[in-house]
């Protein structure tokens, strides 16, 4: 395949590719081109967003749309002619499976973003060649580091530290890692498990590629729509030109023709940092563009035709340099963006205003009521737009934001207000933290202190332990004890409290006499609490009655949850005659015997 060496060529040519591609591809995959909305407020990432800002040099060498020749096809970077984009990108078998794999796990995860495995894989090229040059193995890793530049400011962003080197192996400035480039505090809040190893490591393949759909699919976005496209690409990296290279990729991938090529194919790497990969970046000298490519030629050493020895030669006078043209040796500055006088600055945010109840309570396992939200305000009280608020959950509970992430960052809208995600309670009870701030400003944070209480215990099942019948003479004490054990899916369950009640043989209707408990006065009574099981799931009912009616009756168990047993109860019959003696009267005293 041919591709085009250095930036500097492919920028030149970006308008006429991405307007192919876009022209020849738009209807056979679904999706709307996007529009140019680069300066818009609502597609632009916030100043503040570390993923947004320039942390690389990506590679934005565009897909070859050059008219194949005849007799190519079938050949790398052969077709059938025309202006077809060229399918053959050669992506490495493992990374088209991470790609693939990734997109599958998003479809479940977060269905509403309908996100492809082309836009990912988009990501990939652009940000280090599908991970080329750099050993890329089959379990996702990569024998060489994917770094990108230390974030020192200047030519790239100025990020301090936020992983203490974990993943960058820095532990003054933070860099770019892994596959896809991610930002490390990026990383702690887009971070996936693509690979089920229990780890979210930036430098897998696996695990990069489910974070970056995290990331793309952010703030509910559905990549159906064209403007969420944009936005989500833009996100990634704030530059124009970086967005016509992943869609041009992407809709590459989508025509259809994408070959494989096994990972330890020998590629030309591409390294984010522009050194040699795993080595700390220097800074880039000046005439370089980012990309390598040399922006002035260098003077000629050659002797002169003719003669065989070179002799040194002095060297020309310097010119000096006309102050109305530019100095070829440095580099020409960016010119700083003017204000746009039709559209006020907005004021700055002064303060947060929390909206929503004072108190934040729930069981364990549930959902808190509402989400949480503030208003973003300026000195003046008057809402400001555009500012990216961070809620973050601090606390042990095991309390998440819906989508299993425990720190979120939502843009304030035109009235200022943000609203994080619902909260879920974890499993235990306990109190935490939501933190809510502003990103880059040291503003006094807004806190919601929320209380989890722990789960009421539940039984699904009651029964009496034993199976002896329960029967007494009249007015006397029922000899057997009446124990009742408490199970959920056959585990004991302690703390489920119990009432029992006398009554008719039906189990439902009342009774006034019959069998009978005893209060604390001594009194007869046939209705008590019997409390709560203990640490085993059983209670023993309290001594049981009879008095002199004789009959059926049943006890109806029902514990706090619903659940019911019945136990039939029997008071005897009294015997009604004396059993008479058959012993013979005494002979009188002193008179014998006949």
């Amino acid at each position: 395949m041919k591709i085009l060496r250095t930036r500097a060529a492919s920028v030149s040519r970006q308008g006429l590719c991405t307007a192919l591609l876009v022209a020849s591809l738009t209807a056979a995959v679904g999706v709307s081109p996007p529009h140019n909305t680069a300066g818009a407020d609502d597609s632009s990432p916030r100043p503040s967003d570390p993923q947004g800002k320039p942390h690389g040099v990506p590679n934005l060498a565009l897909p070859d749309l050059a008219p194949k020749k005849p007799g190519n096809a079938g050949k790398p970077g052969g077709g059938t002619g025309g202006d077809s984009p060229d399918g053959n990108t050669g992506i490495p078998k493992t990374a088209l499976a991470a790609y693939q794999n990734a997109a599958r796990l998003a479809a479940t995860q977060l269905p509403g973003c309908h996100i492809p495995w082309e836009l990912i894989a988009g990501i990939g090229r652009v940000e280090s060649v599908h991970a080329g040059g750099y050993g890329l193995r089959s379990d996702g890793s990569t024998e060489k580091p994917i770094r990108g530049p230390r974030l020192t400011g200047g030519q790239f962003a100025e990020i301090r530290d936020t992983d203490k080197g974990r993943w960058d192996g820095d532990t003054e400035y933070d860099r770019a890692v892994g596959p896809t480039q991610f930002i490390p505090s990026t990383w702690e809040m887009s971070g996936a498990d693509g690979n089920g190893d229990g780890i979210k490591d930036p430098n897998n393949i696996f695990d990069a590629a489910l974070g970056t759909a995290h990331y793309l699919c952010a703030n509910n976005r559905d990549l159906n729509s064209s403007a969420d496209l944009d936005k989500a690409v833009l996100s990634y990296n704030q530059s124009r030109e970086y967005v016509n290279a992943v869609l041009a990729w992407m809709r590459t991938y989508q025509s259809g023709n994408v070959g494989t090529v096994p990972d330890n194919t020998p590629t030309t790497p591409h390294n984010p940092s522009g050194d040699t990969p795993g080595t700390r970046p220097t800074t880039p000298s000046p005439g370089t563009t980012p990309g390598g490519g040399s922006t002035t030629t260098p003077p000629s050493n050659k002797p002169s035709p003719g003669k065989q020895t070179p002799t040194p030669q002095k060297p020309s006078p310097k010119p000096k340099p006309d102050p109305q043209k530019p100095d070829p040796q440095k580099p020409t500055p960016k010119p700083e963006p003017k204000p746009d006088p039709t559209k006020p600055s907005p004021a700055p945010v002064a303060r947060l205003e929390r909206i929503g109840a004072a108190e934040w309570e729930t069981t364990a396992g549930e959902t808190f009521a509402e989400p949480a939200r503030v208003r973003a305000l300026d000195k003046a009280g008057k809402p400001v737009a555009g500012t990216r608020i961070r809620f973050e959950i601090i606390g042990k509970t095991g309390a998440r934001f819906l989508g299993n992430t425990t720190k979120v960052t939502v843009p304030t809208a035109k009235d200022g207000k943000a609203a994080a995600p619902r909260v879920l309670a974890g499993d235990q009870a306990g109190q935490f933290t939501l933190r809510i701030t502003v990103e880059g400003k040291d503003l006094a944070p807004v806190d919601i202190n929320a209380t989890v209480k722990a789960a009421p215990a539940h039984a699904d099942k009651i029964v009496r332990v034993g199976n002896k019948r329960l029967e007494a003479k009249p007015n006397s004490a029922f000899a057997d004890k009446v124990v009742i054990q408490a199970s959920n899916g056959g585990k004991a369950m302690p703390g489920i409290g119990m009432t029992a009640t006398v009554a008719a043989t039906d189990g439902e209707s009342t009774v006034k006499s019959g069998p009978y408990f005893k209060d604390k006065d001594g009194k007869h009574v046939r209705a008590v609490d019997l409390g709560k099981t203990g640490e085993n799931g059983q209670l023993e009912l309290p001594e049981l009655f009879a008095d002199d009616k004789p009959g059926a009756y049943t006890l109806r168990i029902v514990s706090t949850d619903g659940q019911v047993l019945i136990l039939h109860v029997t008071v005897l019959a009294a015997e009604t005659t004396q059993q008479q003696s058959t012993t013979p009267p005494a002979t009188p005293s002193g008179t014998p015997k006949a």
